[in-house]
């Protein structure tokens, strides 16, 4: 399929990475690859063509903002869209996101019937 959007989804919990990945697949017909670390989410950015990438902020070994800076700190991952995942947004992290190049925040919980299309549209992507 020509066209077809690669989107990157990083998140140390399952559940949470399968249910995007369900849902981005199923209803939008887009390529997932999932990461369960930021550093595994690094590499992976590293090494393969993506379109987007969904990552979630508390992780273990590389949180979302450490991930963050090294995709940043390269010229072949800093302009991949980011959009970030995260169940608790504080008014501190607020102002973070907002200093940093992110394409958006979608909090947890969120419905996976159509998280798909809060993607494609913070991306401005046509469904």
């Amino acid at each position: 399929m020509e066209g077809t959007k690669r989107v990157l989804i990083v998140d140390d919990e399952d559940d949470i990475r399968d249910v995007v990945q369900v849902s981005l697949e199923e209803f939008a017909g887009w390529l997932t690859i999932t990461a369960t670390s930021g550093l595994e989410g690094l590499q992976i950015a590293q090494t393969q063509a993506l379109d987007a990438i969904l990552m979630d902020i508390s992780m273990p070994d590389m949180d979302g903002f450490q991930m963050y800076e090294q995709l940043q700190a390269e010229p072949t991952t800093q302009n991949i869209p980011l959009i970030v995942l995260t169940a608790k947004v504080l008014p501190n992290d607020r102002k973070r996101f907002a200093q940093l190049k992110i394409a958006g925040v979608i909090t947890k919980p969120f419905d996976p019937m159509t998280i798909w299309r809060q993607v494609a549209e913070i991306l401005g992507w046509a469904v």
